[in-house]
């Protein structure tokens, strides 16, 4: 380990489970955390991101990048890799101090039969089953949730409305938690947000008003549905757009030509330059044209 890891270890990330900095026998910057563990993963464009795996059962330097297999958003430098394993331990000995406990309960969920549990407090129970999974509180926790995010039945699925209930009751989420929910909150239901804590969210702030944002500007312009690069001209990535990006029958499709190393798809979708990327009438590699379709 090197120093500048040892430093991370011992000066920022006291106590249980404890941090370790190493290489990869590929060379990516990695981590453990307890049984967790962390890779910078190159990807695309000089980019990278944070990925990780649990119980690796040999040395860092042994590792490689098929032992990664969960993705947790991009890192801007090697600093903020270090960040994120900082504060996932901070997160992992927060847990501990929680005591969460795990149980069997017989329940059903809207996502099927219970296959285990996590009671974070009394009333406030966390389910896994086969597929999927969520929280569910009694109707005494359930009333302390704010109306405008308030589920009937008290069932908050663990995509984006577990949010709910961490905002709801704090005290009983890590830090690294509530920072999460907050931003679910905010990305996934940001009027409910505004009304709540009287504020107005700024562009960058929340995604679901950004793709409004997007959506209006964008409103006339073709948004690419469809890609694929293309075998009849080398160098060229040929897609179907629609006006707006709208999908559904009687939608008009029309196909043009994006430069390879210029087709980046972006957040909410990528919008032709008609003066720059020509209307595409020529062999497609799209199963629908090749039988003739025209628009």
């Amino acid at each position: 380990m090197s120093a500048l890891a040892s430093t991370i270890a011992n000066d920022e990330a006291p106590g249980f489970p404890g941090v370790s900095f190493g290489r990869s026998a590929d060379g990516m910057n990695v981590a453990l955390v307890g049984e967790h563990a962390y890779a910078m993963v190159p990807a695309r464009g000089g980019k990278h991101y944070l990925a990780s795996g649990w119980r690796i059962r040999r040395p860092m330097p042994e590792w490689t990048r098929s032992d990664f297999y969960s993705h947790h958003g991009e890192l801007a430098d090697a600093a903020a890799f270090r960040k994120a394993v900082v504060q996932q331990a901070e997160h992992q000995r927060e847990q501990q101090a929680l005591g969460r406990r795990e149980a069997r309960i017989a329940a059903s969920t809207p996502w099927g039969a219970s296959q285990g549990a996590s009671i974070y407090a009394d009333g406030v129970v966390f389910h896994g089953t086969a597929g999927h999974g969520g929280f569910h509180l009694s109707t005494e926790r359930n009333a302390k949730v704010h109306p405008l995010l308030r589920a009937d039945g008290g069932w908050y699925e663990e995509d984006e409305a577990w949010a709910i209930v961490a905002m709801t009751f704090p005290h009983l989420f890590t830090a690294f938690e509530r920072r999460c929910a907050e931003r679910t909150v905010q990305d996934s239901w940001p009027d409910a947000w505004e009304t709540i804590f009287g504020t107005l969210l700024q562009p960058g702030e929340s995604r679901t008003k950004d793709r409004r944002a997007f959506e209006r500007e964008h409103a006339n312009d073709w948004i690419v549905t469809s890609a694929i690069t293309s075998s009849h001209e080398k160098g060229f990535v040929e897609v179907v757009a629609t006006p707006g990006g709208r999908r559904g029958e009687g939608t008009e499709e029309r196909r043009f030509l994006v430069p390879s190393d210029e087709y980046e798809i972006g957040r909410f979708g990528f919008v032709i330059d008609e003066a720059r990327h020509p209307v595409y009438g020529g062999p497609s590699d799209f199963i629908g044209w090749q039988r003739g379709r025209a628009r």
